[in-house]
């Protein structure tokens, strides 16, 4: 099967290519011998999150601690937003009257 690799790097797989190997949404890249290699990955999306935990060294102490500060009632000041400076400005004239008084044609 031929793929055409466009300008940004992307590549579309072949219909077949992809029905063979199932539906995936993440694919494993690997380059070996001068060939690219791409290996489906079902990730699950649970998975993923603790992986990322994993990697950053969060423990489940650590995701109780944050569950319970952000559900910490939080005094509605604290909330509010400030007041907008808004400028006070004398009311300007419409421009077509401007425009009406310049059409005006006099009589002779």
């Amino acid at each position: 099967m031929l793929a055409k690799i466009t300008s940004k790097n992307q590549l579309t797989l072949p219909k077949a290519a992809v029905e063979a190997v199932g539906p995936s949404e993440y694919f494993d890249v690997e380059v070996r011998g001068g060939q690219i290699v791409l290996t489906p990955v079902r990730m699950q999306r649970g998975d993923a999150v603790r992986a990322k935990l994993a990697e950053l060294g969060l423990g489940q102490a650590d995701i109780a601690d944050a569950i319970r500060w952000a559900r910490k009632a939080i005094p509605a000041q604290a909330v509010s937003e400030p007041a907008a400076p808004y400028r006070s400005e004398k009311p300007r004239k419409h421009a077509t009257a401007k425009v009406a008084r310049k059409r005006t044609v006099r009589s002779k």
